[in-house]
């Protein structure tokens, strides 16, 4: 059973195993435009049932979290505090698992705090965005255009949804879902992402790392994956035939296994 709750403004969806076991908690961090609900329908219900308790965190200006009204002066530092403040007010030393954004997050987190472990899922790499919107631009000149539109908070169309986040087959219903749940994102958070606050990869923290990317992911490439795998001397694992939003393309349990087949190695 998923829980919502609210700490210091921040909503979070929690969802614990039935029986107590003893494995790590996990923290679930969204990417852009979204928010924890992405987590909720598929990731977490599977953790939970291996054993794992899940949590996820709506980051401020996102989903039911405060600062929407701010959204476009938030800044990456902004988000790094959300995830610093509700692992310390759930009193738990996750494994932190972040999407796109997210991953940029969980990097710039561990710069200054300690992490037992880190998976990258489909995460703007530690260069930032600058390689994959030249990219987009040249590949998709008119989904990069788009974006674009979604990021002034303008509206889009479902097909534009599904170019930009899946490679399978999509329920037209989950889509109109997406439409509705997605938002505009923070322009300083963009630009600190593009090239105004990387990853200092000299004060990071090095806990064990998972990086994953999707072969058919139209905003973070895989070859920006293995970008990202190559830096920290990591293995990556590109999941086929999928897209960006690997957590609820039609094989979205393939991703999920791969990643519970990796934290199952970091137990004692």
């Amino acid at each position: 059973m998923i829980k919502r709750q609210n700490i210091a403004g921040l909503e979070i969806f929690s969802c614990l195993p039935d029986t107590p076991a003893s494995r790590p908690d996990l923290l679930f961090i969204h990417g852009a435009f979204a928010g924890a609900w992405m987590w909720t329908e598929t990731y977490m219900p599977y953790f939970a049932a291996a054993g794992y308790p899940c949590h996820a965190l709506s980051l401020r200006g996102h989903g039911g979290s405060d600062g929407h009204e701010r959204i476009n002066w938030l800044a990456v530092a902004d988000y790094v505090e959300d995830v610093r403040t509700v692992v310390e007010a759930l009193a738990i030393d996750p494994v932190l698992l972040g999407h796109s954004m997210g991953g940029f997050v969980v990097q710039k987190y561990l710069e200054h705090h300690a992490a037992p472990a880190v998976a990258l899922l489909c995460s703007v790499p530690p260069q930032g965005l600058i390689a994959a919107q030249f990219h987009l631009l040249l590949q998709k000149p008119q989904l990069y255009l788009e974006i674009n539109r979604i990021l002034a908070g303008n509206y889009t169309e479902t097909d534009t949804l599904k170019e930009a986040l899946f490679a399978g087959e999509v329920d037209q219903k989950m889509l109109e879902v997406w439409l509705g749940r997605m938002q505009n994102e923070s322009q300083r958070a963009i630009w600190d992402m593009s090239m105004f606050n990387l990853p200092n990869l000299y004060r990071m923290q090095k806990p064990p790392m998972l990086v994953v990317g999707a072969e058919m992911d139209a905003l973070v490439p895989a070859f920006l994956a293995q970008t990202t795998a190559q830096t920290y001397g990591e293995p990556c694992h590109i999941l086929r035939d999928m897209g960006h939003a690997i957590t609820h393309e039609k094989d979205w349990q393939k991703g999920a296994a791969l990643i519970l087949n990796w934290l199952e190695t970091l137990r004692p």
